[in-house]
């Protein structure tokens, strides 16, 4: 089959290669895009950036995609191709991944998500490519590779063609890129001139061939990372300090600039800086300062930066951590090697691999160039399964039954009981989460294989297996949490208003709930008073600590489509308003509806009180190993308390104070509560104002008003 039109690459390289396997027909189609597409260089902007085109294509994160309508308004505007425009659009629109997930869900699962009880699969995920083996091999050295594990793979013909088309793609954009760099800088005068026409020299070397200084080695990184969806780039100063000790210093920071303009409009993901090796050297180096002192000069909220640190991290480090913080950009967010590479560990993942880590996305976890793991495969919403064990299964919110019933509470006798039915339905509702992302992973498996990530992902290419279909190294996945705080509070004031004190039954607490607290004002009062978690109080805390584990274990049994388990973390990005808006009344003395939720694992905002050391120490009651993703403390600072060396040393030792006893993650939030308070009321004086906001950093006048007013309400402290 072939076509006149030039219209709808992807889909005519996808449509002419029918009889092909599937990986080999979504490659076929990246080439034709690759050679169609329209290109084009922003003289404004440094590197060239490929996008795919809009209308019919494949997306990396979340396999083939069309618009229906944007085809319409081709076949309307192109009379003369619309007969062919529909055949295209019939071919393509069968095997859209998206359709095909969501026709994959049944009643049940759209009920218990329909009100944030729970969501599972339904995309693809980020990715950590093996840039360090990418950019000193080039395509012809992976190529090179692809046919060493051909001669491995008898039968794995379809897929290893599939691979080579896909780097065949790149190299054509890289060409393309060349041409245009040349034509565009013909164009333009000065340095910018000499920019362009450096660019395409470069492109005439790489993608084919190896990065030799940093202005190959980022021209390089930069198109395939761009071919990768931009996503996240990982462990940048470690696969780029040889191209960076390449080039004169002053040369390469200019260079680095230049690429973090484009990380900035892009709005990439999660870069990774320093860490240890397994025997715990430090892998800090000039790029990792580099990253740093860049980050705070420019004052953007992209890219969202971390780094890791451990028992030799040194100091210098520390402070040029404290430095960048301090300006308010809530970066970077720090993360302890002492606790994830044991967690790492406890799913089989050896040291020298789990030293390996770096974040993806927000915070989720991954093994640089090893894995498909690093992204959240769903969510359960803890204290919406608390609700449903005190109602039997009711919404109060859509009041309607969307739940298991475990019983009328009413009638519960010992606190014993109460567990019993939340734990009934946390399990229930996890595993329809689990469900979902089961049937998430098995139709990207079948209907979106991925070639070129199977050719930066190590594992896929010597096994001759796609990325989607269990490939890489390693599969594991990560089921997150919202509401940890909330819910502990909850069971904790249950447990000793009711069961404790006695001072009231449960046939009146759950009155009162569905009553949303009307006419049960003294009950509310007593919920109010109980211990909350954030303020070092052992008997909230160790529900908190519980709760937690029983969960995070129970996900230890599970299995992921892609051939590994699953594990816990928690990161609420900007979900907290949306999951407590769905949640009715509940014995934390919360209100139906009240978008007030904890979004990390510290306590719920206003109610941790004894000051920063207290929120540390009920922090770390969680054993945070059992945490296989991002699991996140998140605190608020007074600007004005680290704008000198005193409070910038006090800050170190809060973070190394936290960490080094048991903690995975500490992010600082440094704010001023009247500039905030201002934002609201002023946004336009206040465009540039940056907050943390779960797993990353975002201008505060751009989120809704209820995840403002869950900023705000976070408790602000003093070192």
């Amino acid at each position: 089959m072939k076509f006149k039109t030039k219209m709808l690459p992807f889909a005519r390289g996808y449509a002419e290669s029918e009889g092909r396997s599937l990986d080999y027909r979504i490659a076929s189609g990246m080439l034709c895009s690759a050679r169609d597409a329209r290109l084009s260089i922003d003289v404004n902007r440094f590197f060239p950036a490929y996008t795919p085109e809009s209308v019919c294509g494949y997306a990396f994160g979340s396999g083939i995609y069309y618009n229906g309508g944007a085809i319409d308004e081709l076949i309307a505007a192109h009379p003369e191709d619309a007969e062919e425009l529909k055949t295209l659009r019939s071919i393509i629109s069968k095997v859209s991944t998206g359709s095909l997930i969501d026709a994959a869900r049944t009643d049940e699962e759209r009920l218990a998500s329909g009100m944030h009880a729970c969501w599972g699969g339904g995309w693809g995920g980020h990715a950590n490519p093996d840039y360090d083996m990418i950019l000193h091999l080039g395509t012809d050295g992976l190529r090179g590779k692809i046919e060493k594990y051909r001669a491995v793979n008898p039968g794995r013909d379809e897929f290893y063609d599939a691979c080579r088309l896909s780097l065949d793609a790149l190299d054509i954009l890289g060409d393309r890129f060349s041409q245009l760099a040349a034509e565009t800088a013909e164009t333009l005068e000065g340095e910018r001139r000499e920019w362009f026409f450096s660019i395409s020299e470069a492109l005439k070397k790489v993608p084919r061939r190896p990065a030799y200084d940093f202005l190959s080695a980022c021209v390089f990184f930069w198109l395939s990372f761009c071919c990768n969806g931009i996503d996240s780039p990982g462990r940048f100063d470690q696969f780029m300090i040889d191209y960076w000790r390449a080039t004169p210093e002053e040369e390469a920071y200019d260079i680095l600039s230049k690429l973090w303009v484009e990380f900035h409009c892009t709005r990439t993901w999660n870069l990774c800086l320093s860490g240890s090796d397994e025997n715990w050297n430090d892998d800090t180096n000039e790029l990792t300062y580099a990253v740093l002192k860049l980050a705070a000069e420019k004052l953007w909220e992209t890219p969202n930066i971390t780094l890791r640190v451990h028992r030799n991290t040194p100091e210098m480090l520390w402070k040029a951590a404290a430095d960048t913080l301090a300006t308010g950009i809530g970066m970077p967010s720090i993360y302890n090697d002492e606790i994830v590479c044991p967690a790492l560990e406890g799913l089989g993942i050896p040291p020298c691999d789990s030293h390996l880590y770096c974040m993806n996305g927000c915070n989720q976890i991954d093994i640089m160039g090893k894995s498909h793991m690093g992204l959240e495969d769903g969510e359960v919403c803890f204290l919406k399964c608390l609700e449903y064990a005190l109602l039997d299964g009711w919404c109060s919110v859509s009041e309607l039954q969307r739940s298991l019933r475990t019983g009328d509470a009413a009638n519960f006798t010992s606190f014993e009981q109460v567990m019993d039915a939340y734990n009934r339905q946390i399990r229930y509702i996890t595993d329809i989460a689990l469900s979902m992302s089961w049937k998430s992973q098995q139709v990207y498996a079948e209907h979106a294989p991925n070639p070129f990530r199977s050719c930066v992902i190590q594992g896929c290419i010597e096994r001759g297996i796609d990325y989607k279909n269990g490939g890489p190294l390693y599969g594991h996945g990560q089921i997150l949490i919202e509401g940890l705080a909330d819910t502990a509070d909850s069971l904790a004031a249950v447990k000793k208003v009711v069961f404790e004190d006695k001072a009231f039954t449960m046939g009146e607490l759950v009155a009162a709930l569905r009553a949303n607290f009307v006419g049960y004002e003294e009950l509310h009062r007593a919920l109010v008073a109980c211990p909350k978690f954030g303020n070092g109080d052992e008997y909230v805390d160790s529900i908190a600590a519980e709760i937690f584990k029983s969960f995070s274990e129970y996900l230890l049994t599970r299995h992921t489509f892609r051939g590994g388990i699953y594990g816990s973390g928690l990161s609420t990005f900007n979900r907290a308003a949306a999951y407590g808006s769905c949640v009715g009344a509940m014995p934390n003395g919360r209100r139906r509806g009240d978008s007030l939720m904890a979004d990390s694992i510290s306590a719920v905002p206003g109610n941790d009180v004894n000051g920063p050391t207290a929120v540390a120490r009920s922090c770390i009651s969680y054993d945070q190993t059992l945490a296989k993703s991002g699991f996140i403390m998140q605190i608020k600072l007074d600007k004005k308390l680290i704008s000198d060396d005193t409070g910038k040393a006090a800050l170190i030792e809060l973070c190394k104070t936290y960490l080094f006893n048991g903690g995975q993650n500490i992010t600082i939030n440094v704010l001023d509560q009247e500039e905030l308070l201002d934002a609201m009321k002023n946004p336009e004086a206040h465009r540039d104002l940056i907050v943390r906001v779960g797993g990353y950093s975002a201008h505060f006048i751009s989120l809704s008003k209820g995840l403002q007013e869950n900023i705000l309400a976070r408790t602000g402290y003093a070192l």
